[in-house]
């Protein structure tokens, strides 16, 4: 456990980082290029890559981790072997999705979009096609990725995402008049590259042999695929649910699809940390834990309270300081203060989602570490219709800001249907631990943000720089908020309080 507590606090820091670099790069491209068909172009091409990576991270790592784990106990030679084979055979594929997706995106990308600008459709098919030539690398990293955690080395896998973030920021800044929006691609697949080098030291440091072949054992094949297919197409749903949002956007006005990105990115921040940090680290241990159930119902409420008690202040806290973040982070260049202002509106409509997918990441991991994907799978297949629905519905009344709203409709749809299958299978006072636990949290959370909403309302606050608004607001409304959980959630304080003490030792 102690390895884990010093993995968490560098993964933790590394994330924070990582959100920073992912924010340097917005800043950078919202100075080059604003909210413009260019920057719709590109967040319509990197779609793709957000499909990989959620394949692997989220289908792929989801099935291979808990049987990778459970399988190296009981044979660890065997199951280094079949691992071999499983990345091999894995990476060829994406080589063969590599070939025929370059020669097909002229086809394809329009099609998923629909009525696209001219420019925003031109830069999106030629951006897509550079991605596809390097499917397979990415597909490479992520892989990598699963088979570090199974190990316990979580460090090296952060220090990749930093890179493929980080490498976008510099290249942006420093080709963009040579390349334009392209040196945000080439940047990207460098930092891949690069981070995938990273992680194949750690792995042969970690005692890890490759070796060429694409042979797996009948029996440990047939338990992956059978798990595989239905936590694939769970990830694909989510980004069926994504493209789905992007064409309603690219259809409404120049830089809706920024706009919703940029809202997004900041809604992200948390979910990046948990899903990174926390998840990763309590799914390791549910993982180890399915035989023990009172010890995976402990391991699972502690990841819904940090969860809880951490993500509903800020959410809250975002709809009173949101506008001013989002006008430090981009407002510049030509990104404009009506740019900002967009942006906003969009934000507030998927506040609920640094909430409910907070939530879902602890409540998910707990159904993939008992080889629940099937059950994942037909509750998320029917968020398809739910969000095209909703898309429609929501889309003429309120704009491009109604497919963030449907967003956050779906998400509390899938965090609701999700827990009530998990808390089917856990003692009934489970159920009323988390009542309890989203009550008190509630009451400190309101002794925060009363406050802080009249002192900007009465006060002259909002006449200032936007970032002294949040070295003013942010401290007072931490201060306010630990004072509230202290008085009405004191275990909840105390928890927090000891994370934070074992940091500090494992820091030292």
């Amino acid at each position: 456990m102690a390895s884990l507590k010093k993995a968490a606090l560098f993964i933790t820091l590394l994330a924070l980082v990582l959100k920073l670099s992912g924010f340097l790069r917005e800043s950078i491209i919202a100075r080059q290029f604003g909210a413009s068909e260019y920057t719709d172009g590109y967040l319509l091409a990197f779609s793709f890559i957000t499909l990989i990576v959620a394949m692997i991270s989220g289908g792929f790592n989801n099935v291979f981790l808990p049987l990778y784990v459970q399988k190296r106990k009981d044979n660890p030679e065997e199951t280094e072997r079949n691992a071999n084979g499983i990345m091999n055979a894995t990476v060829l594929i994406f080589l063969g999705i590599t070939i025929a997706g370059y020669f097909l995106v002229p086809y394809f990308v329009p099609f998923i979009y629909g009525s696209m600008l001219p420019l925003t459709k031109e830069v999106a098919v030629d951006i897509t096609q550079f991605f596809f030539l390097f499917m397979s690398a990415i597909a490479l990293n992520g892989i990598l990725d699963s088979y570090l955690q199974g190990r316990r080395v979580f460090v090296p896998t952060q220090i990749s995402k930093l890179l493929a973030t980080l490498m976008g920021a510099v290249f942006a800044l420093l080709f963009s008049d040579q390349w334009g929006i392209n040196s945000l691609a080439y940047g990207f697949i460098f930092g891949t590259l690069l981070g995938s080098a990273i992680q194949i030291f750690y792995l042969r440091k970690s005692g890890y042999r490759w070796s060429p072949t694409i042979k797996v054992d009948k029996e440990f094949r047939k338990a992956f695929l059978v798990l595989l297919v239905p936590s694939l197409l769970n990830s694909v749903v989510g980004q069926i649910n994504m493209f789905v949002n992007k064409s309603f956007a690219s259809g409404t006005i120049e830089g809706a699809v920024t706009y919703l990105n940029n809202a997004s990115l900041l809604v992200s921040i948390p979910h990046a940390i948990y899903g990174t940090t926390i998840a990763v680290i309590i799914f390791t241990l549910l993982s180890e834990q399915i035989d023990n159930p009172k010890k995976f119902q402990s391991t699972f409420f502690m990841g819904m309270q940090i969860s809880f008690v951490t993500l509903m202040p800020i959410a809250v806290g975002l709809f009173l300081v949101g506008e001013q973040a989002l006008s430090f982070i981009y407002e510049r260049g030509q990104f404009t203060a009506e740019d900002t202002h967009n942006t906003y509106i969009a934000l507030v409509f998927y506040l609920p989602m640094i909430v409910t997918q907070g939530l879902q990441y602890i409540v998910s991991k707990s159904m993939y570490a008992r080889g629940k994907t099937a059950i994942i799978f037909r509750i998320s297949v029917t968020t398809i219709a739910l969000n095209a629905f909703l898309n429609w519905l929501l889309l003429k009344p309120f704009g491009y800001p109604g497919l963030a709203l449907s967003s956050a409709f779906v998400s509390v749809y899938y965090l609701t249907a999700s827990a009530f299958v998990v808390y089917k299978d856990f003692d009934r006072s489970e159920a009323l631990k988390l009542l309890n636990l989203i009550i008190r949290v509630i009451i400190p959370t309101l002794i925060m943000a009363v406050p802080l909403y009249f002192l900007q309302k009465l006060t002259a606050i909002t006449e200032l720089y936007s970032l002294i608004q949040l070295a003013i607001l942010i401290p007072l409304g931490v201060i306010l908020y630990a004072a509230g959980i202290y008085i009405f959630y004191r275990e909840g304080f105390n928890q927090l309080l000891g994370i934070l003490k074992k940091k500090k030792k494992a820091r030292s």
